[in-house]
């Protein structure tokens, strides 16, 4: 049954976006009750500068609440198939943003950086009109959403120009991400990061003292975004102090980590639990 499970999370996300696609699929599988959502917030002007709120019906006591950006290598994505995300947190107790952004190529670095940054200044700002606490505030994404919130919180410039500061951040999950993926091979990742020097986009490069407490999980079988990134980010964010704890699934793929927080296939890799748990520790005491 697992081997079934898996195989049919990875068909869901492989299909196409749009019309009756992998969001209607998706979707069908995720609990329409426990939560409510609070669709099409504007965080800024631009059509994708917008986030959905889902509501827990039994907040967690520590108020958790949670800004999650996905990932599509920085060129695609719809909040709207992330609804799972959503659901998955709200069993947990925790307000949960999920949060469109500009992409290439409309947009190019650091457009999609800056983008996080605002709608997690929006979500400390609106945190308690949907109850959640601006003080128990988290940043999490997978893959190229992963690189968004980690950038957010290392890098000295997006978060400040968003009006928002570093300690506003109780902790980062970063799943599945790429922090240290030079060099760029590829024509559309050579032009999308072109704005800056390269070494300048790595969030490797920001390792430094006194950041936020990450929790920093990988598949060891990821083809998409090698292990090294994680393993090589966390060895240099603890030669400057930081004391990230690192998860390695061993036989997570790519896709299949971040659909493990679906309803249903979350027995196979205990993604939602680490996930939990790192948060109740970081959260502020009850």
């Amino acid at each position: 049954m697992a081997r079934i499970a898996a195989l049919l999370a990875f068909v869901l996300l492989s299909l196409p976006l749009g019309g009756c696609s992998r969001e209607t699929l998706l979707n069908g599988l995720v609990p329409a009750n426990g939560y409510t959502v609070h669709k099409n917030l504007a965080y800024g002007t631009d059509p994708r500068q917008k986030l959905d709120v889902y509501t827990p019906d039994a907040p967690n006591p520590n108020g958790c609440t949670v800004l999650f950006i996905y990932g599509g290598r920085w060129e695609d994505g719809d909040k709207e198939l992330y609804k799972f995300v959503g659901q998955a947190l709200t069993t947990k107790g925790c307000v949960t943003a999920v949060a469109d952004y500009r992409v290439y190529p409309k947009a190019k670095y650091p457009a999609f950086v800056e983008d996080s940054a605002r709608a997690f200044v929006w979500l400390h700002t609106h945190a308690r009109e949907y109850g959640g606490n601006p003080n128990s505030l988290f940043i999490a994404g997978h893959s190229a959403g992963a690189y968004n919130a980690v950038m957010v919180a290392v890098h000295p410039r997006y978060l400040k120009e968003a009006g928002g500061q570093r300690r506003w951040i109780r902790g980062v999950i970063g799943i599945s991400g790429p922090y240290d993926f030079l060099p760029f091979t590829d024509a559309d990742i050579k032009d999308m990061f072109s704005p800056e020097k390269d070494g300048l986009t790595q969030p490797i490069h920001y390792a430094a003292q006194g950041l936020p407490p990450m929790l920093l999980v990988h598949g060891m079988n990821d083809t998409d975004v090698y292990p090294k990134n994680t393993v090589n980010f966390a060895k240099a964010l603890r030669k400057t102090g930081n004391t990230p704890e690192v998860v390695l699934y061993k036989d997570a793929t790519h896709k299949i980590i971040i659909l493990s927080l679906l309803n249903g296939f979350r027995a196979r890799i205990p993604l939602l639990e680490d996930m939990s748990r790192f948060i109740n520790e970081k959260a502020p005491a009850r």
